[in-house]
């Protein structure tokens, strides 16, 4: 069987452009969390320096956000962006994470205005 260079050469770029074109790889949609906490009368600035002291690298963790509320002296909004939920879930495991959970946890007296995002970029985060 005789093979002409034209084939070849065609055969060759099909398999390259194939091969580099390959179906892209499905990408975990990012996580996000805003919501308000409230603490108990004159324990806002405590729970604020814990929650920052904590703030560090964490696996996944895009973005943490400590926010003091303008209209209430006991009120902290936390604005939280992950790679995946996963990340966010794993997160809660963290040595670190366990210790200013308990130890912010006597001086809080609620939570309120949660909710669950999806973000899909902005400044400071990859593009989706």
């Amino acid at each position: 069987m005789e093979f002409r260079r034209r084939e070849i050469l065609g055969g060759l770029v099909a398999t390259l452009v194939k091969a580099t074109w390959a179906a892209p790889k499905e990408e975990k949609a990012m996580y996000g969390m805003i919501g308000k906490m409230t603490t108990l009368a004159g324990k806002r600035a405590e729970v604020l320096s814990l929650l920052l002291q904590a703030v560090k690298e964490m696996p996944g963790c895009l973005s943490y956000v400590v926010a003091q509320d303008s209209a209430d002296e006991s009120g902290i909004w936390i604005t939280e962006v992950w790679d995946s939920k996963d990340s966010h879930d794993a997160s809660l495991a963290l040595p670190e994470v366990k210790k200013t959970i308990a130890a912010a946890r006597p001086m809080i007296a609620g939570f309120s205005n949660q909710a669950i995002t999806t973000p899909v970029g902005g400044y400071g985060l990859p593009a989706h």
